[in-house]
């Protein structure tokens, strides 16, 4: 009996310390990675890639300079036409005389009662070559598009659904990124009518990623306008037309991966299958209001309305929005939502003021270098949270954020680790913003670029964050003090000549008299082959000739030898001067 007690003795010793050790551990691990983050080296460098790292070419990057819409002159000294609408007078004329092509469409083979299993996936370019083709024979057709934006500061397109009246189509976008320009004479046909729902954003959207331009659309949000129905949402119209219900959560589902889930394809194929059949049915109740209230110089007024309200979208463009100083909108938003008594904080010291104006910058700049959203890098909690403690320390730092986003909602804050990835990889900046150690925007703007992004930086480069440290200096000519002591723009000047030597120029004698052309074609520098392999192998710009070697860029550089009449670099190198 006392050998069995022994024996259960040392086992429950035995439980009881492998449950300590186990404890121990866990908790030390926790500690671990709530406070040891890795601030040697970005996040972006782990195994995690996010797909727009494999984009070769970016419209709407995450620089401060504007936006620049599609130039069919292709003149690029044609400022004014980067601004303006390339298809205005085609859409300008579809709402004087409009095209419905819906009313053609009899619908007969439209099955309401199951969503049948046949679909293409379309995610290499001869897919989407068959596609065109395809959809240049139809009159009309209907899409869709799923966005992401949690992890992009401006977002991009992660899918396009399009329904004929015989099949849908799911275009990878993510895929298809540098070639969905294929599209685009389809989009721009006025002879072809594309029906959306709620197409404000889309149209945006489509600008934005692939300079595609919707000419000739229907919207039947627009529609149930004009008809006056109790709800004109999608869901309603699924419901009441088609006895379609559709789970909306999946809206904010990641439609970032790949394979899509089941559920993503049946909600994905919903948004688009039903539109044409939805489409028809209010045409049809617009020409019965028009029948009935008809008089003999106003036949069509009910769909010439929804037609032109439709329309009216197309002329929409896309534009990224430019703030006087970084952060600033950011800024404001929490002083008027957090900071006026109602969130423990009684009155706003100018320090604190001050320390959210700086955080909110810094947020801004680490959103547009890591490519995420705003709320990805730092809550508007957790920036009020520093501003109020001003922590000394960086596990404070790290403790005050995470506390301050535990007591969020976790609806709003699901998918989200606390602190961000970015936080961790960049406290010291951090730290060193809070500690008064860094000035303000002028100072430490181009310091956390060249940290991040510079010769030895932390940050793998991206088209995204490249493109940001080389027209940094663009934002540094717009963010003026008054109180200031330095010239920026000379600053700016004198830092884009040592940009560009440090980036285009040679630093030895050039053997090869490689050359590195300009996106728009100008010759920019001779270089030798291994600056050239340099920038095909990151997918910063294209090969264009074999021998002698040369390469575009596929972005705009920013200091231009020629505008700084540097001329030497743009010399070609001969036995002479070897």
């Amino acid at each position: 009996m006392d050998k069995k007690a022994k024996q259960l003795k040392i086992i429950v010793v035995a439980l009881a310390s492998l449950t300590a050790l186990s404890v121990f551990f866990l908790a030390r691990e926790r500690r671990r990675r709530k406070q040891k983050c890795p601030q040697s080296r970005c996040y972006l460098q782990a195994d995690h890639i996010k797909p727009q790292c494999g984009f070769k070419r970016v419209l709407a990057e995450n620089t401060y300079s504007p936006f620049k819409h599609l130039n069919l002159l292709n003149d690029p000294q044609e400022d004014k036409t980067w601004n303006s609408h390339p298809y205005e007078a085609e859409v300008t004329a579809l709402m004087e005389s409009p095209r419905l092509e819906l009313q053609c469409i009899t619908m007969k083979n439209v099955d309401l009662k199951k969503l049948s299993e046949s679909y293409v996936w379309v995610e290499t370019e001869s897919q989407l070559k068959e596609l065109v083709e395809v959809l240049s024979k139809e009159k009309v057709f209907g899409v869709d598009t799923e966005q992401h934006s949690l992890r992009s500061f401006l977002g991009f397109t992660a899918l396009v659904q399009i329904s004929t009246e015989k099949e849908d189509y799911l275009v990878d976008t993510i895929a298809l990124r540098d070639c969905m320009s294929l599209l685009r004479p389809v989009f721009a046909d006025a002879s072809i009518c594309k029906v959306f729902h709620g197409a404000d954003s889309d149209v945006l959207w489509l600008q934005r990623d692939f300079h595609i331009y919707v000419v000739n659309l229907f919207d039947t949000a627009k529609a149930c306008e004009v008809l006056s129905k109790p709800q004109k949402s999608l869901a309603y119209l699924l419901e009441s037309y088609c006895g379609v219900v559709t789970n909306k959560l999946l809206q904010r589902e990641d439609w970032r991966q790949r394979p899509l889930s089941t559920e993503m394809v049946q909600y994905a194929r919903t948004d688009a299958h039903y539109l044409l059949y939805i489409a028809h049915c209010l045409i049809a109740e617009l020409e019965i209001l028009d029948n009935e209230n008809s008089c003999s110089n106003d036949k069509f007024r009910f769909v010439l309305e929804a037609s032109r309200r439709s329309n009216l979208m197309c002329l929409q463009l896309y534009t990224k929005e430019i703030e006087a100083s970084p952060g600033e909108s950011a800024a404001s938003s929490i002083f008027s939502r957090h900071l006026n008594g109602r969130r423990g904080i009684s009155s706003v010291s100018c320090e604190i003021q001050g320390a959210v104006s700086k955080l909110c910058a810094w947020r801004d700049l680490m959103a547009r270098v890591h490519d995420e959203s705003l709320r990805y890098v730092i809550s508007d909690q957790a920036i009020v949270a520093l501003a109020d403690k001003a922590p000394t320390t960086p596990t404070d730092i790290l403790a005050t954020i995470a506390q301050a986003d535990s007591n969020v909602d976790s609806s709003l804050s699901s998918g989200l680790s606390s602190p961000s990835p970015v936080v961790c990889s960049h406290l010291d900046d951090l730290y060193h913003l809070l500690q008064n150690k860094i000035g303000n925007a002028d100072d430490f703007f181009p310091l956390i670029l060249q940290n991040c992004l510079g010769t030895n930086g932390s940050c793998p480069l991206s088209i995204f964050n490249y493109a940001l440290l080389i027209k940094c200096n663009l934002k540094m000519t717009q963010v003026s003090r008054q109180n200031g002591v330095r010239n920026s723009k000379k600053v700016a000047r004198k830092s884009s000549r040592q940009l560009f030597v440090q980036k285009f120029s040679c630093k030895a004698p050039v053997y090869h008299n490689c050359r590195i052309y300009a996106d728009d074609g100008r010759l920019l520098c001779y270089c030798d082959r291994r600056k050239l392999e340099w920038y095909l192998r990151r997918d910063l710009a294209k090969l264009v000739d074999e021998n002698p070697p040369a390469i575009m860029l596929l972005f705009e550089p920013k200091g231009r030898p020629e505008d700084e009449g540097n001329d030497f670099y743009i010399q070609k190198c001969t036995s002479r001067n070897i």
